[in-house]
């Protein structure tokens, strides 16, 4: 009976309860539970094994550039970070009422790791996150001009609840970027959260974006809603040589 029961569970796919299973026939524990017991450990080990599995998902489809965690974030280094102000983006509320986040700061004070940080506690709370350096982005939207993928690329980003945009304002943009910049804000605009991380101070956005029209309608859609977290002081990589 326990060798159909295990059968059967690989079959339906329920590695969690079948791996819970084994324990407790290895360990000739199911003599001391009773089958309510038993079956709530069963459930609760399948639950657990299937969330895990969403995380790993979430984290692998996000395609992060560095590991990074909350648990992590280094808040005695003088960068100008408030520990009470970034704490509250970690139950990631601000995502379920579309909000935007916007790290600006010099280089090398952990613009990119917060950022990283913030969307790996996101996956682990299950949600959909994807992560790009801005002119990587860009980049890929434009070859997908070109093979007729566009609409495909959009609408994965706009299915993603959180869009980190990594590094932005590196480099001016043209016409057909600023355009699909955007055009990818449009999309998510009051619906899914964007987080911005830039050395660029927002005041300097306008000569970046380079047309003011333009540039009104990327800082609307941006800032209407948006935590905004402003580093300053010296590199954390310099410290770290010194």
């Amino acid at each position: 009976m326990n060798h159909e029961l295990l059968t059967r569970m690989q079959q339906l796919r329920l590695t969690g309860m079948q791996r819970a299973f084994e324990g407790i026939l290895s360990t000739k524990n199911y003599e001391l539970l009773s089958n309510d017991e038993c079956l709530n450990l069963l459930l609760q080990a399948e639950w657990e094994d299937r969330e895990n599995k969403k995380i790993s998902r979430n984290l692998q489809n996000a395609r992060f550039r560095y590991r990074a965690s909350m648990e992590e974030v280094d808040f005695n280094h003088p960068r100008n970070l408030d520990k009470n102000q970034f704490m509250r983006l970690a139950d990631c509320n601000f995502i379920n009422k579309a909000e935007n986040v916007i790290i600006t700061g010099p280089t090398g004070v952990g613009k990119s790791y917060l950022a990283s940080a913030i969307g790996h506690q996101a996956c682990r709370m299950g949600y959909k996150v994807i992560y790009f350096n801005t002119q990587k982005l860009f980049s890929l939207l434009k070859m997908s001009k070109a093979d007729e993928s566009y609409l495909k690329e959009t609408k994965k980003i706009e299915k993603q609840q959180l869009l980190i945009l990594d590094d932005f304002g590196l480099q001016p943009l043209d016409a057909q970027t600023r355009m699909m910049l955007l055009e990818v804000l449009e999309d998510r605009h009051g619906l899914k959260s964007t987080l911005i991380s830039t050395q660029l101070p927002i005041t300097n956005w306008y000569e970046i974006i380079g047309d003011s029209t333009v540039a009104d309608a990327i800082l609307d859609r941006m800032l209407e809603k948006a935590a905004r977290i402003e580093l300053k002081g010296e590199s954390l990589r310099k410290r770290k040589k010194d």
